[in-house]
């Protein structure tokens, strides 16, 4: 496998990662990481990954994560390591009567990759946060599709995603 190969698979990764979160689709967030993942200081595996990612993905709602930069350094033939920026949006928690709350997040993945059976994975994602803010006035609300010149409408996305459906259904 050549390098540049490895790089592209590996951007790959980090933006399945960001589509599988906003989506809430749990089958492929948990193809994303190795089977064996460390979970916390004592859980192992990707049941205890989708257990902390499911309470995890219910504290807000919709989510958008952009990524940006994304610097990798192969070490060998199955492992890099790599950094990630990101600048996600998240609305308040489904079922908040308000509605009303946004925020913003520039964050930084400090990752390591492993490649197993010519797959790349995450071996370990660790989030590290620029900022955090509430920002005002919030895009969200049942209507979110608030273009200029025509009457709010609800938005396509998330709801037009199978797995974000499904995935509020199981609360």
């Amino acid at each position: 496998m050549t390098e540049e190969s490895t790089h592209e698979q590996v951007r790959q990764l980090a933006l399945r990662y960001a589509e599988a979160v906003d989506a809430r689709d749990l089958d492929a967030l948990m193809e994303c990481f190795v089977h064996d993942v460390q979970v916390g200081r004592d859980q192992v595996g990707r049941d205890a990954l989708r257990a902390w990612f499911d309470q995890v993905l219910r504290t807000f709602g919709v989510s958008i994560h952009f990524v940006g930069n994304h610097r990798i350094t192969v070490l060998d033939d199955d492992h890099a390591e790599g950094v990630v920026y990101c600048r996600a949006e998240h609305g308040a928690p489904v079922g908040d009567p308000d509605g009303h709350g946004w925020f913003v997040m520039m964050i930084q993945y400090w990752d390591t990759y492993e490649r197993v059976d010519g797959r790349w994975y995450f071996r370990r994602r660790k989030e590290k946060v620029w900022y955090g803010v509430h920002q005002e006035p919030s895009p969200a609300g049942e209507l979110m599709d608030r273009w200029p010149g025509r009457d709010p409408r609800v938005a396509a996305l998330p709801g037009d995603w199978p797995t974000w459906q499904a995935f509020w259904s199981r609360a």
